[in-house]
């Protein structure tokens, strides 16, 4: 190998020489002109042909130089530089050194400990790095090794395993003096000063995956990649250690193909990205400017390309030579970068572009960093903004092509992003179309599946209630079982809009008392949970025993008994829907547990179910339970529970009602408006007429005709005419609905009243008007049975009832109920069956002194007052005779009398009643019910069981304890009203301090009372003045 490098080296100064000598000729020959024959000769010809053949020659140089700098060989220890001025290359003979391993016949017959001592050493023979493998080396087989490990403890510190080419290195001197790279001139003193000591450590070099791109990473002046090896160069004692980062050349080079558009586009891409890393984004990207020195190899670079003629070009190419293999490369990539942006001069630093060169990995055509390359250059900030001007790259070198692939790549980006983006849109609008198509068509088949199983509850309804119509007197003389569920099924709004809808719903707990008929047993299902308190109060009621400090007149087998026949339920669906009002028969509907307990409860007995306001899912609780229910079908219900079905019912029984028109949308009548879903005086407005400007005009015109003629339309139709045009602005002014809690204000009420429709009704023209309010049955075999009576007492809005006086008192008990037999047969004829609650309001006619009867209201549901008419009944073991109009109670039977007068029935006596279902004090709240019965007590409130009288309470709930029932028995009305208005003030006062009233109807309807009071006094005065008259 030494003989052919020998050769190696005389055929490269041929090359050199004859390159050389090439170049001179090519000089000579510009200055020379030749005439033959009288025509000039072609030197221009003969020129590029001499440059044609230069350029072959450097390029042949160029790659024997690569050749011959880039084979690794290993060099020997170097032991006296001073002697030798040529180092030698160290080529050991391999023959010399003998076979290693011991033949396989000697260790048969060896010991275990030699065997073991053998085996040692053989592995310690394979391992050169071991400590003792050159002593074994040189004790077995006479081989002496250089020692790698004994070295100073200083020279350690910088010792480096190096690998590279085995070339001449030169000395550097410490950064920021000198450039990395010295001539070849200064190597020849490196030799007089130190001794050199290299090692190499052979690796096979990574392949690394091609980058095509130029890399936009920032680099910094002196860099050194942490992949290549790192050079160490070792002096003796006494001289200092130099080092330097070189590249590593790989044991084998990849000659890649040349580039195909799609790879120019990506170099171009690339490029385009460097550039524009270029602007510094950080302070830690701004590259690092080296100590200003003063270069002794600069050169130029003139609009991208080098002058190869250019003497100090050739001046830095012929110094660094031997290293020209690495600079090459970094120099044709600044070159390129230059001609691609047009930069018109640059000054390179040779010194730092060899440095560049040794740092940089150009194999596997990877781009080097663009600012790496610019920190080459003395020039660099100037060349930087240039090369930063934003369109500098289409002046320069294929730049019409580089801005042909950039539009073309704009305008294709362009293209696929419009494309995906209406692909997106579209595929956003499919699945959006998809799943509303999905969702249409399932809401589609639950719809379906709804109504066939709403037609199936409906069907099975009414085949249960043709049952019941046939078996109705043999199910009402057997004992049988009652389903009480006070479901207030009204529309969502309603019930979302409704103040403790739970309360409301659990104010009808009185027909628990349905059990004082002996074959009668009760399940209430409750719509909230009932504490212990109120179950207990309710059990001591039913035991006649809660509420009276007096001994029970029943025998404690009657009072069991009719303990176990009645039961409370709450449905498993209060605790999932608590804040959703959901009415009490949806709550009983998704309550499973509940549904089945009913079941087994009347399994094999007669039931039948009593609700409230009718819903749809009573039908689906029926039909879970398998039991009729006693009341219309839903729809039917819906329809004549209005104010305009109401009035329908009333003219087909041809009974008296206001003066007005039914089934109003559109402002064309006057007086009373009331809406058709509302209730309780919600939604109801008024509007008095005397502030119409044209009413004392109509007065007169009412007198001139009189009675007679003033009911033909011709006369009326001026006064119509002219009311007309005065009622919208009369009604915007002094419209004002009865409840402004509801409807504040008339133009909330109006846009309302509009929108559901509703009746328009004249006020009776009286000041005393008098309300009442009766209870029907109408059974399922075409009876009419009158249940309760009363008249209605009211709060602070006139038109909503909180109470009664039972019985009713202001109409001839014939003349109600001559009427109510009309209405229910009216009702009958409509398939209406079940409980009915009619309204009336009578008054004296001004004209003739007549009583007049008007039915202003139907609600075809299970009133408050009927629940409260029944605890009523069941306290005083009495009845209701609505016939006569009279509450009959037994007398209490006096302990000494004769067996004879025993067996006789008791006489009866009568009793009034004042009920008060809806009595409000948020103040009650402080009281837990056995503190409230307490402070009764001391004031002398309660019922005594022998005299039928005094003071029953009901009680709804057990956390709020803001809303009560309450119920007063006397001898007469006037005692009565005396006592539940006594009772008021009393409770008033003790729970209400005079800083803190509360919020409470008790004041208003104590001075409800107080009118009642004094028009009985007025009443029973002209009844005496009568008598005497007569």
């Amino acid at each position: 190998m030494s003989d052919t490098l020998k050769h190696e080296d005389k055929l490269g100064a041929v090359l050199f020489q004859v390159q050389k000598d090439l170049r001179q000729l090519k000089c000579s020959l510009e200055n020379i002109t030749i005439n033959e024959r009288g025509k000039s000769l072609d030197i221009q010809a003969l020129d590029a042909a001499i440059g044609k053949t230069e350029s072959s020659i450097r390029k042949h140089a160029e790659d024997y130089l690569k050749t011959v700098t880039k084979q690794l060989l290993v060099l020997p220890r170097i032991e006296d530089l001073q002697q030798k001025k040529q180092i030698p290359k160290w080529k050991p003979a391999l023959e010399t050194i003998p076979d290693v391993r011991p033949p396989r016949e000697d260790l048969q017959g060896t010991s275990t400990g030699k065997k073991h001592k053998s085996a040692l050493t053989t592995h310690l023979l394979c391992n050169p790095a071991h400590p003792n493998n050159r002593a074994i080396m040189h004790q077995q087989f006479g081989i002496p090794l250089p020692d790698f490990h004994k070295r100073s403890t200083n020279a350690a510190k910088h010792h480096r395993i190096i690998s590279g080419p085995v070339v001449s290195l030169p000395t550097i001197e410490p950064k920021g003096r000198h450039s990395l790279a010295m001539p070849e001139e200064d190597m020849r003193t490196m030799a007089d000063r130190s001794l050199l000591h290299m090692s190499i450590q052979h690796k096979a070099a990574s392949l690394h995956p091609r980058e095509d791109s130029y890399s936009s990473k920032t680099g910094l002046i002196g860099s050194k990649s942490r992949r290549y090896k790192q050079l160490k160069w070792e002096t003796e004692p006494g001289s200092t250690c130099e080092k330097i980062a070189r590249e590593c050349t790989p044991l084998w080079t990849t000659k890649t193909p040349p580039p195909s558009t799609t790879s120019k586009s990506v170099d171009h891409r690339g490029m385009m990205q460097g550039i524009n890393d270029l602007i510094p984004k950080s302070p830690e990207n701004v590259p690092v400017q080296v100590p200003v020195n003063i270069s002794k190899y600069p050169f130029t670079i003139i609009k991208g390309r080098i002058n190869p003629m250019a003497t100090d070009f050739c001046h830095f190419k012929q110094s660094f030579s031997l290293c020209w293999s690495s600079v090459v490369d970094a120099l044709e990539a600044l070159e390129k970068l230059l001609r691609d942006f047009a930069v018109p001069l640059a000054k390179v630093s040779g010194e730092r572009l060899v440095e560049f060169g040794h740092g940089w990995d150009s194999g596997w055509r990877k781009a080097p960093p663009v600012i790496g390359l610019l920190s080459v250059l003395e020039n660099w900030e100037e060349v930087l903004g240039l090369v930063s001007r934003p369109g500098q790259r289409y002046k320069g070198e294929g730049g019409i092509d580089a801005a042909a692939i950039h539009i073309q790549s704009c305008w294709r980006r362009y293209l696929a992003q419009t494309a995906y983006l209406r692909h997106c849109q579209r595929k956003w609008a499919a699945g959006t179309i998809a799943i509303s198509w999905l969702m249409h068509t399932q809401m589609l088949r639950v719809r379906k599946a709804l109504q066939a199983r709403r037609f199936r509850q409906l069907e099975n309804y009414r085949s249960r209630a043709q049952h019941l119509a046939a078996n109705w007197k043999h199910i009402q003389s057997s004992k049988r079982t009652i389903i009480h569920i006070p479901s207030l099924g009204y529309s969502q709004s309603q019930r979302m809009n409704l103040r403790g809808f739970d309360i409301l719903q659990n104010i009808q707990i009185s027909r628990v008392c349905d059990i004082r008929d002996e074959n009668v047993e009760v399940i209430y299902v409750c719509p909230r949970h009932l504490g212990e308190d109120i179950l207990h109060y309710y059990t001591s009621l039913l035991k006649c025993d809660g509420a009276t400090d007096e001994d029970d007149t029943g025998t404690p087998q009657a009072s069991s008994s009719s303990v176990r026949r009645f039961i409370i339920l709450t449905p498993e669906a209060v605790d999932y829907f608590p804040t959703h009002n959901m009415c009490l028969s949806t709550l009983l509907k998704y309550s499973p547990r509940t549904l089945k307990r009913i079941r087994n409860l009347i399994q094999g007995k007669q039931a039948y179910i009593v609700g409230g306001v009718a819903h749809e899912d009573d039908l689906a609780v029926a039909d879970e339970l398998g039991v009729p229910i006693l009341a219309p079908e839903p729809a039917i219900a819906q329809l004549y529970s209005s104010k305009s079905g109401g009035r329908r019912i009333f003219a087909g029984a041809e009974v008296d009602v206001p003066p007005g028109q039914g089934d109003i949308y559109s402002l064309n009548q006057r007086w009373l408006f009331k809406m058709d879903s509302e209730h309780d005086g919600r939604g109801t407005a008024y509007c008095d007429i005397c502030y119409l400007s044209c009413y004392n005009w109509a007065l007169q015109e009412y007198h001139r005709y009189g009675p007679e003629l003033w009911n033909t339309e011709w006369i009326q139709e001026s006064v119509l005419l002219r009311y007309l045009d005065e009622i919208p602005e009369w009604l915007a002014r002094y419209g004002h609905p009865a409840k402004t809690s509801c409807y504040p204000n008339w133009a909330c009420f109006l846009k309302t009243f509009l929108r559901q429709g509703g009746v328009v009704e004249a006020y009776p023209p009286s000041d005393s008007v008098t309300c009442l309010t009766v209870d029907l049955l109408l059974e399922p075999g075409g009876e009419v049975t009158m249940l309760s009576c009363g008249d209605q007492l009211h709060s602070s809005c006139q038109l909503e009832a909180i109470g009664s006086t039972v019985p009713q008192t202001s109409v001839h008990p014939e003349t109600l109920q001559s009427i109510c037999m009309r209405v229910g047969q009216a009702c009958l004829q409509r398939l209406i069956v079940g409980y009915v609650s009619v309204d009336l309001a009578t008054f004296l006619n001004r004209n003739t002194m007549e009583q007049k009867v008007w039915a202003i209201d139907l609600d075809l549901t299970y009133s408050d007052q009927l629940a409260m008419t029944q605890l009523l009944l069941m306290m005083t073991g009495g009845t209701l005779n609505c016939h006569t109009g009279c509450l009959e109670v037994p007398t209490p039977i006096r302990e000494k009398c004769c067996e004879h007068q025993i067996a006789a029935k008791p006489p009866l006596v009568n009793r009034y009643a004042v009920i008060g279902s809806h009595l409000f004090h948020s103040n009650l709240s402080m009281l837990y019910h056995n503190v409230f019965f307490m402070v009764c007590k001391a004031h002398g409130i309660g019922f005594n069981m022998k005299r039928k009288q005094g003071t029953i309470f009901a009680v709804y709930d057990s956390s709020e304890r803001r809303t009560i029932g309450m119920i007063t028995v006397s001898e007469d009305l006037q005692g009565a009203l005396v006592t539940f208005a006594r009772n008021l003030s009393d409770i008033h006062q003790e729970i209400s301090p005079s800083k803190m009233q509360g919020e409470t109807n008790f004041k208003e309807l104590i001075k409800e009372i107080e009118d009642v009071l004094q028009m009985t006094v007025q009443n029973k005065m002209r009844a005496v003045e009568g008598k005497l008259a007569a």
